[in-house]
């Protein structure tokens, strides 16, 4: 580099002192007085350029005057005392000051005075630099009204806020964070805060952060955060880059309780999807889980759906009233809970009416499990001291045969509900394709009934009763069948409720016997052994005057003592006093008494004792499952040694396959019927096939 000292040799001193001056006076906004120390000590003016004098409002006369000349006293005192501390200091002040120039404007200044000695070290001069810093004190005024904002804004948040580095270290919380975690500050200072964060919701955190972290503000619902105590509390979770000078340098994290909101939410959710009463899952529940099983259902894979009701409830609820209802309806949820399987789940739909969805289940697994819901029920209830005895009906629907949508298997398994309560209650039966073929109008059926007595077109038809011991038949059974013209071959299960409920039962009822008399004389009379046969009598047919019938048809027919068989079920056995005078009468005629299905409603050993029974007929749904329920195979063992030790003849429904005829003969069974020995027959073909060649 080329040597330019030279340069500044050859100015002109006076030149380059008038330069500067000129610089100093015209140009250089700060304001520039220098001041002759006096004794005294006194501070006279020297000189101050031109932006000194304009905003001093004086002028180049006050040059040579001292502080207190040219300035009004309550300014020249804190002035003097300011130029008065440098000689005390001998060294540099600064000071700042406030100037109101007018109403309406303040200006702030800093003034720097700076001593000059001479050779000596004594101060002859001082240097004041006097500069506005009205913009910049406003400036740094607002700074801090603002951070004084943002701290109440923070400190006086009811959510915690947590500032945490790039790094997720913790830096600072407000007090709510502190009451909201159990931790102090300082415990929480330098902490890494996804340690808090339940390990379930780590990765959903730590993807909030980066996002964060890239400049994106975001929320989080639903992440758990741990508390010093040790539980989780539910959180609402937000964050927001902390950017300083167009640069992210941290993250506020800001967390809200949510437990309570939680807590209600899934109280809620219970509430929407749980009966009050007993706290089973309700129809909507059911509908949920029918349409995700349904929607996620693989070729070939069976669920069973089984509609539960129960007998006569209606009848306590309305004897006992509705807190007493409440109460068993509670206990009967309680046994069916008992109950549950893997893959199980009990509805209650409202009212009696249960539900209970077997998700991996085919035909055969449900019959069995309806048949343990039926013989938990064998046991009774106690309540306030009281005990009842309360039997439940089911009908049951399997998916996809019986229905495909959630509508059509609710409606197939209370149709085989409907149809097991017309059939004695007390039992459970699978929907099947013909029970709703046309939905007979119910007003016709009444109408073509009243008059099917007349055209003759009711039949009986006769089902044989095995001696399994000999294979000899000396029993039937007669079963009523309608054949309408117009209607078709009618069900029982479809006409004997309408009969019931309407009172044609009792003209109905009186024919059966009738025809049931002659049939009996006519197969007497031509068998070399007495030939027994057995009509089921409806509750509704056991007033004082079926006595006095049954009396005067026998003897109309000559029946031979002990040839009709009266069955009774368990409707007619309730109430006790009316109904042993009547049966004693019955046997005093010459009437064998039988219970038809014995062991699944009312019938008991205390009916048996005393009752004057001469038969108990095992119900078919015992009999179904007696190879495979070793309770179904305990049970018909007892009840057939119970008759057998009572002197009782002991009768099996229902027997549909060689190996259950061989277990009821090893059981020591007296008789037993079904198809695998013979379906219902007319009298022509039942004579023809049983009593001609025997």
């Amino acid at each position: 580099m080329a040597d330019i000292t030279h340069v500044f040799t050859d100015i002109d001193n006076d030149f380059l002192d008038n330069t500067i001056l000129n610089i100093i006076f015209n140009h250089v906004k700060d304001m520039v007085f220098i001041m002759k120390v006096e004794e005294g000590p006194r501070f006279q003016y020297e000189f101050a350029n031109e932006t000194g004098l304009s905003h001093a409002g004086m002028t180049k006369a006050c040059f040579k005057k001292t502080i207190n000349e040219v300035l009004p006293k309550d300014r020249a005192v804190p002035l003097q005392a300011e130029y008065e501390r440098v000689l005390i200091v001998k060294d540099t002040v600064t000071f700042f000051d406030e100037i109101t120039l007018s109403e309406e404007k303040t200006v702030y200044t800093e003034t720097i005075l700076t001593p000059v000695k001479d050779d000596k070290g004594s101060i002859n001069y001082i240097v004041a630099v006097t500069r506005d810093v009205t913009e910049k004190l406003l400036e740094k005024k607002q700074l801090i009204e603002s951070e004084q904002r943002y701290r109440s804004l923070v400190e006086n948040s009811l959510d915690a806020v947590f500032s945490i580095d790039l790094e997720g270290m913790i830096l600072e919380v407000n007090p709510a964070a502190v009451g909201f975690s159990g931790h102090t500050a300082k415990q929480l200072s330098g902490k890494k805060i996804s340690s808090f964060v339940s390990k379930k919701d780590q990765h959903t955190f730590k993807m909030l952060i980066a996002h964060t972290q890239a400049g994106f503000a975001l929320e989080s619902l639903d992440c758990r955060f741990l508390h010093r105590l040790g539980h989780h509390l539910t959180v609402h979770i937000k964050t927001v880059p902390i950017v300083i000078h167009a640069e992210i340098k941290g993250i506020y994290v800001i967390i809200r309780d949510m437990s309570e909101h939680a807590k209600s939410a899934e109280t809620i959710k219970y509430m929407a999807f749980h009966d009050q009463l007993t706290g089973l899952l309700n129809r909507r529940a059911l509908l949920d889980d029918l349409d995700e099983l349904i929607a996620g259902a693989k070729t070939g894979r069976e669920f069973a759906l089984l509609s539960i009701d129960l007998d006569r409830f209606k009848y306590l609820n309305d004897t006992f009233g509705h807190l007493v209802g409440d109460r068993i309806l509670k206990k009967v949820a309680e046994r069916l809970i008992e109950n549950q399987c893997s893959d199980c789940r009990v509805y209650r739909q409202g009212g009696d009416e249960f539900i209970i969805l077997l998700k991996r289940s085919g035909r055969k697994f449900a019959g069995a499990f309806a048949q343990k819901i039926l013989s938990s029920f064998a046991e009774s209830f106690y309540l306030y001291a009281q005990e009842y005895y309360i039997s439940p009906s089911i009908g049951i629907s399997i998916f996809p045969n019986d229905g495909k949508d959630p509508d059509t298997l609710l409606r197939n398994s209370d149709e085989a509900l409907f149809r097991v309560k017309e059939k004695g209650k007390a039992h459970f039966q699978f929907y099947r394709s013909d029970m709703n073929p046309s939905f007979i109008n119910v007003i016709s059926l009444e109408t073509q009934l009243r008059k099917a007595i007349e055209r003759n077109e009711l039949k009986l038809f006769y089902q044989p009763q095995v001696q399994l011991f000999t294979n000899k038949i000396n029993s039937f059974e007669a079963l009523l069948r309608w054949d309408s013209p117009e209607l078709g071959l009618i069900n029982p299960a479809d006409f004997i409720p309408l009969a019931e409920d309407t009172g044609l039962i009792t003209p109905i009822g009186k024919w059966v016997i009738d025809q049931a008399c002659r049939q009996i004389k006519a197969w007497n009379e031509m068998s070399e052994q007495s030939i027994r046969v057995a009509v089921n009598i409806s509750p509704q047919q056991f007033p004082q005057s079926l006595v006095g019938f049954i009396g005067e048809t026998l003897e109309k027919y000559g029946v031979p003592w002990g040839t009709l068989e009266i069955e009774i079920r368990e409707g007619a056995m309730q109430d006790t006093k009316e109904t042993i005078p009547i049966l004693k009468k019955l046997k005093e005629l010459g009437v064998t008494i039988s219970v038809d299905d014995f062991g699944t409603g009312y019938s008991s050993l205390h009916y048996i004792k005393q009752f004057p029974i001469d038969v108990l007929k095992i119900d078919r749904a015992f009999v179904q499952d007696v190879l495979i329920n070793e309770k179904d195979s305990a049970i018909i063992t007892t009840i057939i040694h119970l008759g057998n030790s009572l002197g009782l003849e002991v009768v099996a429904e229902g027997v549909e396959n060689k190996d259950q005829a061989a277990f009821l003969l090893k059981a020591s069974c007296g008789k037993a019927q079904g198809f695998y020995f013979a379906r219902p027959l007319p009298a022509k073909e039942a004579e023809k096939v049983f009593i001609r060649r025997q």
